[in-house]
């Protein structure tokens, strides 16, 4: 029996680019919603009586389209560029309409025209989507709200990627926004603008450099390679001089020792959310970031130089799910996501009401893992721990590093340092 909404994927090539099938289900329809173009581009197919709705800025209404003219025993038929369930409006409707009233029809997606424009396999690409909301150039630090935020991450896990675009984030600024991240020659840029029209170009191959000065035609379709092999690094646990650290004071930094202890302790899985409160040089919050790779990393720094520090050091591991305020906390921390999982490295003498703060916040299999290495800060936050109700416990680590004595080698101490894991009470 045939559903009676149809969700059409159609081209720039209009009516031409449609199959049979495709044609028949607009041409009998008595309602048809689109984008204003797509409806121009079916119009005088369409039947005389039927009613069109332009979804251009109303999309959140056009379930409520669908739903009403159903209960009217119309048939619907729904534009959507390409493929519709390739980030296309096909989930929305399916979701809101139900399945048993859909039927969907695509048509080839630009992903693949663009692949078969450039003479390229798809089936290993990576598919995302920049069409949305303007949100500026991408800058040292955007949260997951900012528009190029897929891209960029993608970008990082991806050899091969195509994005959809907009006007406003275009090839142009995808380009600087990864000359800003820090790619460079390692990766090219194509750009597929005005698929099946009149004005088609493809710009294969570019530079980085080359597209950000470029202008290119709307709409078009992004497709990103790296060309150059991935630099192999550890995921986490790197040499303490690795960092960029305060002169002359260095050595105030989480050594790795006592890092892969809190890393282990605050069990991250790949799409954690993260708090670092005292990032200083940013390595526990980093690494964490580099583990969490679908999640982020919200961290805080008071002190104006360690917050530098971590900036650069963010920059070298092109951390971009990394997010790192200047100041003291409590600050900020309302405008952050629950967390899955904190670190306190430093906490400004705020150490019992943060404790407080946190595991308020806290998700429910969440962790809190805190690093002290004096008595005092160790009973204050036990003491605070025992007050909230949560369950904790202490581990103490003291760690030895060889040292070379003449011919022979010696081992030297390191400060004993108290790390403790608290969680949330579980309720009964």
């Amino acid at each position: 029996m045939a559903k009676s909404c149809s969700i059409i994927g159609i081209l720039d090539n209009g009516w031409p680019g449609l199959s049979g099938h495709s044609r028949d289900r607009l041409a009998a329809a008595s309602c048809v919603i689109g984008a204003g173009r797509t409806l121009e581009l079916v119009a005088p197919h369409l039947a005389a009586q039927a009613k069109q709705f332009d979804m251009d800025g109303a999309l959140v209404r056009v379930p409520e389209w669908i739903t009403a003219a159903l209960s009217e025993g119309q048939t619907v038929a729904v534009l959507a560029t390409g493929d519709p369930l390739c980030h296309g409006i096909a989930k929305l409707l399916l979701e809101k309409v139900g399945a048993e009233n859909i039927e969907i029809l695509p048509t080839p997606s630009t992903v693949q025209l663009a692949f078969a424009r450039l003479g390229r396999p798809w089936q290993q690409a990576h598919i995302v989507s920049v069409h949305g909301k303007d949100a500026g150039e991408w800058f040292s630090g955007a949260t997951p709200q900012h528009g190029l935020y897929a891209l960029v991450r993608a970008v990082a896990e991806h050899d091969l990627l195509a994005s959809f675009t907009s006007r406003e984030n275009g090839p142009e600024r995808i380009a600087r926004a990864l000359l800003a991240v820090g790619y460079g020659d390692e990766l090219r840029l194509s750009v597929a603008a005005c698929l099946l029209l009149p004005d088609e170009k493809i710009s294969a191959n570019l530079t980085l450099s080359e597209a950000a000065s470029r202008e290119f035609s709307s709409p078009n379709i992004v497709v990103l390679e790296r060309i150059a092999p991935r630099s192999r690094r550890a995921l986490f646990g790197f040499e303490d001089e690795e960092y960029v650290q305060r002169r002359p004071e260095k050595g105030l930094i989480t050594k790795l020792e006592v890092r892969a202890v809190s890393l282990a302790k605050l069990a991250l899985t790949d799409d954690s959310i993260v708090w670092d409160i005292g990032a200083c040089t940013g390595s526990v919050g980093l690494e964490a970031s580099r583990i969490a790779r679908r999640g982020h990393v919200w961290a805080i720094e008071k002190n104006a130089a360690d917050a530098a520090n971590a900036r650069e050091n963010a920059q070298i591991l092109r951390a971009t799910n990394y997010t790192l305020f200047e100041g003291k906390a409590p600050d900020q921390l309302d405008t952050w996501p629950d967390p899955d999982a904190v670190f306190i490295g430093g906490s400004g003498g705020e150490l019992a009401g943060l404790i407080q703060l946190v595991l308020s916040r806290l998700k429910p299999s969440g962790r809190l893992v805190m690093n002290f290495v004096t008595i005092e800060n160790l009973a204050a936050a036990t003491g605070a721990l025992a007050v909230a109700g949560a369950d904790w416990e202490v581990v103490q680590l003291q760690a030895a590093r060889s040292q070379p004595i003449l011919d022979m080698h010696r081992l030297a101490a390191q400060n004993p340092v108290w790390i403790i894991t608290a969680t949330r009470k579980a309720t009964p």
